[in-house]
This record gives C-alpha cells, structure tokens and sequence, in this order.
C-alpha cells in the first residue's frame, strides 16, 4: 500500500493512495449522491466494491491542515474492442465533507456547495490530475500513451458537469435507468448460474461479440459474486446476466412520481415489495447478453434470477441510443416499476489523452456500454 502527496500549498494538500484510510470511507458512506431536484440516494455497500477492484483503483483525496475533506476514486482498465480498445480510468466515489447526509440533517445541508479555492493555481493543479493518469501509479499507464478517462454523471447534476467540464471533459452520450419488477418472482428451470470456468470464458466470448461495437465495455466483474445466470435452450446460451444484490438509501426522488415512489409505494400492498426507500433492495443487471431475435426471453431470465436471489426488482443502464435499449423498452415485459419510472437521463463525460479528432469522432457515434458494477 501507498500514499504519497502530489499537491501542497499552505494549509491544503492532495494525496494519492492505493487504499481508502476510515477518514475517506466515512465520507463515501455518508455522501449523498445526485443533485438537488433530482434522485438523490446512498451507496450501501462500499468497502466490498472497493475490495473488488483491487489493485486496479486508486484514490485522490484532498486534506486541509491534514485532515480529510474530500476524496474520489479512479478505476484503471481495458475498454472497448477493435478501434474503440483503450486503457480507461472510469472516476467514481465523488465525496467532499461539505455534502455529508445523515439520517435527519441532510435536508438542511442540501444547499451547501463545494465553494471554489480562493488560490486557482491550486485548484488547476489538483483537477490537472484528472487529466494525468500517470501519476496514479498505475504500471500499465504511460504518459504518452492514449487514454480515456471517464465519468457517469446525472444530466440535472450542475455542480458535477461543472467540475468535469473544467477538467476538460467532453460529453459524448446519454444513457436512462430501466427497472425490472416482479410481484411474486418465479424461477424457471432453463434458467441456471454458470459454474465452471469453462462455461465463464464461452459466455465471456458471447458477450465480447454481443458488445463488440461497444465503447467502454469491459468483462472484469462480468462474474462478480459468481452471480452469473444463463438461460438455456438445450445446450445454447439464449440470454445471460449477471445478477448482482445492491442496497440505495433513497433520500429524494423528483416530480410527482417521485412523490408517489417515495410516500405510497412503501405503504401499498405488494407495490411495497418492489420499492422502500429507507432500504432499497434490488439486483443489479451487468452483463447482459441476448441472442439476436430472442429478446423477449430476457424477461424470463431476469425473474428467475430475482427469484433465486430473494429480491423483486433490478436494475440497469443503458445507452438510450443502443438497440439494447430499444429491445427492452418495446418487446420485454419489465413490470409496474418500469412502467412508472421517470428517471432522467445520466451523461457519459469522457477526456480524451492524446487523441487526434478523427480518433474521437468514433465514441460520439458508437453506444456507451454503462457498466452495472460501478452502479451497485
């Protein structure tokens, strides 16, 4: 383990560090995500994630008369395949101590902003290092080597687009939450977890061709958890998806939907099962994989993986310009959430390192693969 400071002036210091001390795990924990007038919840699980990185995540932290005032994380990997393959630094965990949220006071701290340093000298060189992906210390990262380095961020977010945008972040795509919801789940028999490594590296060769045209995409948590369910027709892998368990605390949902998610769902018979904000219970959908012509199985794939979980509802994201998307929305049965789900749009943010435009041009134009595993 690491930790070395890269930015120092006066009172105010950034650290980079392979590991999250307990200062920078307590403000995860009790960040809130989102923005104000939008879905605003937090991330139940976030030491076992960080843990399932491994040694491919990396923490930028700021201290103020050494103590710990914000941190963000940035996860190395290989995305995309044929002209879209780069190494990528996906940037998540944003949390500053000005936005802490507990349990009764959060309302009356959803006004407080990050205000900027009065030194911008400081502030250009610690968001510089979110342009530099060298200084993580990752052994695979070169200086002059291409990278991509990215963002999910919510479109009502300001604060957020703002930060990435000074950055020198550029918004290429969009993408929508789409919820799956059973009342009384049943399993099927078709449906089953893949269990060998034989069958992993068969359905990993199914999905590298499902998302080939994909920007982003990449298999290393495909299997997370060993969650991974197939639904088969005779010995033929016909749908597949990994089905990991998450927890949202939800503190606010926008609009009249909203309203009703948040104050009569939790009380209405069996509409409770799929949504309590107090404690969000839902699977998270990574991975997914349908032949083509057989989307509409994807429903029975998706119940019986609820079903042999024990959760009613599931989650994904998507490019809301893929034919993934598109399949879903209009030939697959998602249920009463999905049918009552106003969830606005989330923004793919990327910046490009050593790019030339005509290498850009083909990620304005390909569909974003939205990983499910940085969601849960």
């Amino acid at each position: 383990m690491f930790e070395r400071t890269i930015v120092k002036q006066n009172e105010l210091e950034v650290r980079i560090s392979d590991f999250a001390n307990e200062g920078m795990l307590d403000i995860m924990k009790h960040a809130v995500q989102g923005s104000e007038g939008g879905l605003r919840f937090q991330l139940q699980n976030i030491p076992e994630r960080i843990a399932a990185y491994g040694d491919q995540i990396r923490f930028v932290s700021l201290y103020k008369k050494n103590k710990i005032t914000g941190t963000v994380g940035s996860c190395y990997r290989m995305t995309g395949q044929g002209n879209l393959r780069f190494p990528s630094s996906y940037i998540r965990y944003l949390a500053f101590d000005t936005v802490y949220q507990s349990d009764i006071s959060w309302k009356k701290k959803k006004k407080e902003i990050i205000k900027p340093e009065k030194d911008d000298t400081f502030k250009q060189k610690t968001l510089e290092i979110f342009s530099k992906p060298h200084l993580l210390d990752f052994k695979e990262v070169n200086e002059n080597d291409r990278h991509i380095m990215y963002a999910f961020i919510e479109s009502m977010n300001e604060r957020s687009k703002n930060l990435v945008n000074q950055a020198g972040y550029e918004y290429i795509r969009s993408f929508l939450t789409v919820a799956f919801s059973r009342f009384s789940p049943k399993p099927d028999s078709r449906v089953t977890k893949i269990a060998s490594e034989e069958e992993k590296e068969k359905m990993r060769s199914l999905l590298l061709g499902f998302y080939n045209d994909y920007s982003l995409f990449n298999s290393d948590n495909a299997f997370y958890g060993d969650k991974y369910y197939v639904l088969k027709e005779g010995e033929e892998i016909i749908a597949g998806v990994s089905a990991i368990p998450s927890v949202y605390k939800i503190y606010d949902m926008p609009g009249i939907w909203g309203w009703i998610y948040m104050k009569i769902l939790p009380k209405a018979p069996y509409f409770k099962r799929l949504f309590h904000p107090e404690e969000f219970r839902h699977l998270v959908f990574d991975a997914i994989y349908c032949r083509k012509g057989m989307e509409d199985k994807l429903a029975v794939l998706f119940e019986s993986a609820c079903a042999s979980e024990g959760y009613y509802t599931g989650l994904t994201w998507l490019d809301d310009r893929s034919e993934l998307f598109d399949k879903l929305r209009s030939g697959v049965k998602m249920g009463a959430l999905n049918r009552m789900l106003n969830a606005k749009p989330g923004l793919v943010y990327t910046r490009f390192l050593n790019f030339n435009e005509k290498e850009k041009e083909i990620f304005y134009d390909a569909p974003a693969y939205i990983s499910g595993f940085d969601f849960s």
